[in-house]
């Protein structure tokens, strides 16, 4: 995303996700089959107990068993690696989606990473969306009005409906807090390609879409080689918010407001209210900055 700076295994029936609709095309071969056995001591009724030896017996189950396997479009972003980083550290399968592919800089968790160099315009989906449960997009960026449109709008639209088509069962979305802002600042290319992009998505995910909408992300993030530490700036600021909450509320309903008082968020809770978004299927809907921190508080370490 640009921000203003910027399971173990789960065991699924045979049927339909629920949430997602299925198109005509081939199935993705993402279920794998798996066999285990149960032992049954049983006896049989009007039977002598002393006269019975109690009969063993071995069942046979196959079960479906579906890996998480997460798409995170702008993975080698500031946000994206975040997210990229936190799920692979879940044991989360990863696909990352960049126009950049793999990033230039080292970390362990990079080469767990498969990195796909694409434009979501472009981007061959059967390379990327197969056997997905999720897919996370931090599309977005600042430019002309059309360019904002495109970016923050129709980039996410052809993402959110390619996820769709492919029977993938979640999408979420980090898009952005309104700040606040009256309706003549909200109405230009980066505010209306968002809300778009919302729209998009919880249209075609009634029953599992997740809109993230943060505010500022604090964090060390990467710009040409050099590394930005955001974090000396966002994370005491985020603190003395939090501490006099109660005396700016007050101050909440003023137009413009927030750009002063909603409070910064640390890219890893972002990453970590995604986690909570992948494997929560009670999480869907639109999460505000406070809603954010509260679903990443709810991932363990």
């Amino acid at each position: 995303m640009a921000s203003f700076l910027h399971l173990p295994a789960i065991f699924t029936l045979p049927s339909p996700l629920h949430g997602a609709s299925f198109p005509a095309r081939s199935r993705p071969n993402s279920l794998f089959h798996t066999r285990f056995s149960i032992k049954c001591r049983y006896a049989e009724a009007n039977v002598n107990k002393d006269a019975f030896n109690s009969v063993s017996a071995t069942i046979d189950v196959v079960a479906d068993v579906k890996p998480e396997r997460v798409v995170v479009l702008g993975g080698s972003g500031f946000v994206g690696s975040a997210i990229c980083k936190a799920a692979v550290s879940k044991g989360i399968e990863v696909i990352g989606v960049s126009r950049s592919g793999r990033p230039t800089y080292s970390g362990s968790w990079i080469d767990q990473v498969n990195w796909v160099p694409g434009d979501v315009f472009y981007v061959n989906w059967d390379d990327v969306l197969v056997g997905a449960t999720a897919v996370v997009s931090t599309i977005g960026g600042f430019g002309s009005e059309e360019q904002m449109q495109r970016i923050n709008g129709d980039a996410n639209v052809v993402a959110v409906n390619a996820a769709k088509d492919y029977g993938v069962p979640k999408f979420i979305l980090i898009s952005v807090h309104d700040y606040n802002l009256p309706q003549f600042l909200l109405s230009s290319g980066y505010f209306t390609g968002k809300r778009k992009a919302e729209s998009e998505v919880l249209s075609k995910y009634p029953n599992s879409g997740v809109v993230l909408r943060p505010g500022f992300i604090y964090g060390k993030r990467r710009v040409d080689g050099f590394e930005l530490p955001l974090d000396l700036i966002g994370e005491p600021v985020e603190r003395i918010m939090s501490a006099t909450e109660n005396f700016t509320k007050p101050l909440s309903s003023l137009p413009a407001s927030d750009l002063l008082l909603a409070p910064p968020v640390s890219v890893d809770d972002v990453a970590l209210a995604v986690i909570n978004g992948i494997r929560d299927d009670d999480f869907f809907g639109i999460f505000t900055i406070a809603q954010i921190k509260e679903a990443a508080d709810k991932v363990f370490p």
